[in-house]
Parts: C-alpha cells; sequence; structure tokens
C-alpha cells in the first residue's frame, strides 16, 4: 500500500488548507495517510550545535522519506508561504539523507485572495529545487477565496477546483507507483 504524507503549511485546525488536504487524500485513494505537525522550533544554528536535531523534526524527516508520495498545501501569507513552511524545510534540510530527493511532490495552496496562493506555490517551489524532489508541474491547483470555497461537509463546491485536485492527485499517485517500481 502507497503511504501519502501530507503536509499543511496552516497549523490552525481549521485551516481551509486542511480541508484542501482532506479532499486531496481522498482524491488520491487507497493508500496510508499520515499527516505532517510543523509544530517544530523555529530554527537556530546554536539549538542544533548544543542538542542536535529536535526528536520531532527527525520524525518530520523520517516521515518524508518513507513516503511514497508528499503533498503540501500552503496559504499564502503576505505573498508568500507560512513561516511554519520555511522553518520546517530548513530544519529537515539540516538532517542526513536527503529525505526530498526523488520524491514526488504535489503542491497546492487555498488561500483568501483571488490569486489562491498562487505566489505561495512559486515561492514553496522555489525553496523546494534545491532537495531535488519531483515536483509536479500541473494541473494547478489554487483555491481561491478560501474562506467561502468549501460547504458545511468540508468539500470543495467549485467543479472546476475539484477536477483539478483529481487530476493532480492521480498523477501524483502514477508517479508514485512508478517511483515506487524503481
Amino acid at each position: 500500500m502507497l503511504t501519502l504524507l501530507g503536509i499543511p503549511g496552516a497549523l490552525r485546525k481549521g485551516s481551509t488548507n486542511r480541508l484542501l488536504l482532506a479532499q486531496a487524500r481522498l482524491a488520491f485513494g487507497k493508500a496510508r495517510h499520515i499527516e505532517a505537525d510543523l509544530r517544530l522550533p523555529l530554527y537556530d544554528g546554536d539549538l542544533e550545535s548544543e542538542k542536535g536535531i529536535p526528536a520531532k523534526v527527525q520524525k518530520l524527516a523520517d516521515q518524508i522519506a518513507a513516503a511514497d508520495a508528499i503533498v503540501i498545501s500552503t496559504p499564502e501569507y503576505n505573498k508568500a508561504p507560512p513561516g511554519v513552511l520555511k522553518n520546517a524545510l530548513d530544519w529537515v534540510s539540516r538532517t542526513k539523507g536527503g529525505p526530498w530527493k526523488g520524491k514526488p511532490v504535489a503542491v497546492i495552496s487555498a488561500a483568501g485572495g483571488r490569486g489562491g496562493g498562487d505566489r505561495s506555490q512559486f515561492a514553496l517551489r522555489l525553496m523546494l529545487t534545491p532537495f531535488q524532489p519531483r515536483l509536479l508541474t500541473g494541473p494547478e491547483v489554487m483555491v481561491a477565496d478560501s474562506s467561502n470555497a468549501f460547504d458545511e461537509a468540508g468539500k470543495l463546491k467549485d467543479a472546476r477546483y475539484q477536477k483539478a485536485l483529481d487530476e493532480m492527485m492521480q498523477l501524483l499517485r502514477s508517479e508514485a507507483e512508478l517511483h515506487r517500481k524503481t
């Protein structure tokens, strides 16, 4: 069975990015689903020198390494991904073994603005590039006006968003299956 790691870029339990991740898991289909915890200490080189890699950071790196596929759902804060997501990338970059290398990764977003997190996605893709994942380029899933984009059951209201998400997650699944065979 495939393992899908979901990384929510928002800490808030009721965030629209967590709702979007839930829909992404459904669209991905049968798999072992894990959701990452980004409640990590701020990256600090002195902390790393004194105490090493924190256990929660190593756990995240191990989850990335063990996953067959990864989906990151990011909000957009001030035209960029949130600090907690950048912090997690910074910490994981300090771990051994290059856990991101060759991993199929889908980036999706839900944001309040009319761009649906387009700038956040662009910046996040740049941040991920040095880790050499297999970043999927599309279809793009950028849910605009996200506070109004989901119904009471947490499902996307707009069929166009759902169609793009379904296509993206099936592509991610195909990449994960291909990656697993190699």
